[in-house]
């Protein structure tokens, strides 16, 4: 097995070259946790070393976050710098890409009263609406990658000492991640050829809606009209062709916000806002989540499903095979950027754009009328298993399976 280093390196690199393709001359922005500082210095060397013109690195600092909680008036719990996300989204706008490295504490704010959570939230989401905007509808090439940090070792292996749980996740990370294959680059190029060559298919198929059945599941979701299926690489509106993020196992397309029926249970955990949800169960009547249900953190569900009249919609629904890496590994990440891509998932709140044939050409009457959400939130959570089937109906009303235990059906090639 490689030392640390050498795989942490390799990670940096795939970053650059997979992940972000950052091209010659373009500018690299950064958000990181101070603890990730020893990635960062990698893939900011690795990002001059593409010919970057800058690389800006925006540092934050967990501690700081939960002083504003503990200690910030109700002005300091309304207010988000807008100066602060207008200079990012003028940035992107003159084709700067993103990259966010992920390594926060999942139960951060389990502490805090979930109404001062929601309200900071709600300023954050309305400051950051253009760069939110400017990501979902992918103006640039960006891509999210994982780092491990002790917190959330140990939340996920509460059992083993600090070091050790470091050290398993780390791990985790570098094997979801094809770290550990002998060519990580051509690894990761086989695989999204393969999630290619689903979503063609998939976008042959031209379903009317998806049905999940499973233990606490009958949920149907009407797809948009004129849907597009995505998920691996893709090519930003810059040219680039990128992939959003490391690791990927997901196709996914665009729910229709009126057309969702039925009870569906979450399979995993759910890290919102710092706290960590269970038992989540939401019944669905004419698109709208109209019952919620959670075992833990019903409050904090419930004013998320306050932010606006998206939020209560479905924005996203994505298949995920249980043979997946991620699935594999028998790890619950509390992580939605690796939990989700170890199970089919649905996602509260704002649609993609890359999913709506037309987007750009549709005025906002007719892509609402075609099924397109919007919400200042977009909040994925899983409802895959190894007992859940996925049938696909066509729009004269027929049947046919896509998924049973989890797994593929039928293979692009049939």
């Amino acid at each position: 097995m490689e030392h640390f280093e050498a795989r942490l390196q390799k990670l940096a690199e795939i970053t650059v070259k997979i992940g972000v393709n950052l091209q010659p001359e373009q500018e690299l922005i950064i958000t990181a946790n101070l603890n990730e500082a020893g990635l960062v210095r990698r893939i900011v060397a690795e990002a001059y070393k593409a010919g970057a013109k800058n690389v800006a690195v925006m540092y934050g600092d967990e501690q700081n976050v939960l002083a504003r909680y503990r200690y910030g008036s109700q002005r300091a719990l309304e207010y988000a710098p807008g100066w602060y996300m207008d200079a990012i989204a003028r940035a992107h706008q003159e084709g700067a890409a993103r990259l966010a490295i992920y390594g926060d504490n999942p139960a951060l704010l389990k502490d805090v009263d979930p109404e001062k959570i929601a309200i900071h939230s709600r300023a954050q989401a309305q400051a950051g609406h253009r760069i939110s905007e400017l990501i979902s509808g992918f103006a640039v090439n960006w891509s999210i990658v994982s780092h491990a940090s002790p917190e959330w070792a140990k939340l996920v292996f509460p059992q083993l000492d600090e070091v050790q749980a470091m050290e398993r996740l780390w791990e985790a990370i570098f094997q979801t991640s094809r770290i550990n294959t002998a060519d990580p680059i051509a690894a990761w190029q086989a695989h999204d050829a393969e999630l290619q060559t689903r979503i063609r298919w998939l976008n042959a198929k031209r379903y009317a809606a998806l049905h999940f059945r499973g233990p606490g599941t009958d949920l149907q979701v009407g797809l948009a009209e004129g849907h597009l299926w995505a998920g691996g690489s893709g090519v930003a509106k810059n040219g680039v062709r990128c992939l959003p993020n490391l690791p990927t196992e997901e196709v996914f397309t665009m729910p229709h916000r009126e057309r969702v029926e039925g009870w569906v249970s979450a399979t995993k955990p759910l890290s919102l806002r710092g706290q960590v949800l269970e038992g989540i169960r939401v019944r669905f009547e004419a698109g709208q989540a109209v019952e919620v249900q959670a075992r833990q953190g019903q409050e904090v569900l419930e004013k998320l499903l306050e932010t606006d009249e998206g939020a209560r919609r479905l924005g996203e629904v994505a298949l995920v095979p249980h043979s997946s890496p991620v699935a594999q590994t028998g790890i619950l990440f509390y992580n939605s950027l690796l939990d989700e891509n170890a199970a089919s998932h649905i996602a509260l709140g704002r649609a993609y754009v890359e999913n709506l044939e037309g987007f750009e050409g549709a005025s906002e009457a007719e892509r609402r009328a075609r099924g397109y959400n919007q919400s200042l939130i977009h909040v994925d959570w899983m409802i895959g298993s190894d007992q859940v089937e996925v049938d696909g109906i066509s729009s004269d009303g027929r049947s046919e399976p896509i998924m049973r235990s989890g797994e593929w059906v039928a293979l692009p090639s049939s």
